[in-house]
């Protein structure tokens, strides 16, 4: 916590965040620039907040409003919304990621912690991103729900996706991930294989860099 890790995803996602930036940002080897948001939607990249309540999704509205509205164009003709389409597509998400709940009219606000979850993974999911960047994804939700999310993480990766997870869960870093990187006060610090990385091996890195070794 307070690594800089979310300042940086949100400043990959097309706003910089902090003072002195410098760097550049490639996709498939091409360096590329993006201005905001929607820049970064249209170049694959998605990315899902660790804050679902306050600028995830729209706890108002239902699940198919909250499915649909970072990809209009997906349900849309001639910029009109089609909301027999917006249904089915919050249907079809809706089976696909198991969540639970009686109707996609329902409210995100009424779901559970996991299934709200659920309906900001399939938000980004209908922009059919190739990178996603996770942050925090199971924060706050219980063992079960935590269970699903990796699952449908591992199948995000299966079908070619690349994905970025952000996570305070050690356990959890170590054993979803294929490759590690460590940040400290807004640096990388690390970097490890999964096959090399253990809680020791990650928390020394953390406090060699506080050291300034």
């Amino acid at each position: 916590m307070g690594a800089g890790r979310t300042e940086l995803a949100m400043s990959v996602f097309g706003r910089s965040y902090g003072t002195n930036i410098t760097g550049t940002l490639k996709i498939n080897g091409q360096e590329i620039t993006l201005k905001n948001a929607r820049e970064a939607i249209n170049a694959k990249l998605a990315y899902v907040t660790e804050d679902r309540k306050g600028n995830g999704l729209i706890l108002s509205n239902p699940i198919r409003v909250n499915t649909s509205i970072a990809n209009m164009v997906g349900v849309s003709d001639n910029g009109i919304i089609d909301v027999d389409k917006e249904y089915q597509v919050a249907v079809e998400y809706k089976d696909k990621l198991k969540t639970k709940t009686p109707s996609v009219e329902q409210n995100v606000g009424n779901l559970s912690g996991g299934n709200q979850q659920k309906v900001l993974l399939a938000k980004w999911m209908f922009t059919d991103p190739d990178i996603l960047i996770l942050d925090e994804p199971t924060r706050g939700i219980d063992v079960g729900a935590k269970y699903e999310i990796y699952c449908i993480i591992n199948q995000l990766v299966s079908e070619g996706k690349s994905v970025i997870m952000i996570s305070s869960e050690l356990p959890e870093v170590i054993g979803m991930s294929d490759r590690i990187y460590i940040m400290n006060e807004g640096k990388f610090v690390g970097e490890m294989p999964a096959n090399e990385a253990t809680q020791e091996n990650i928390m020394a890195a953390i406090i060699q860099s506080g050291k300034g070794e």
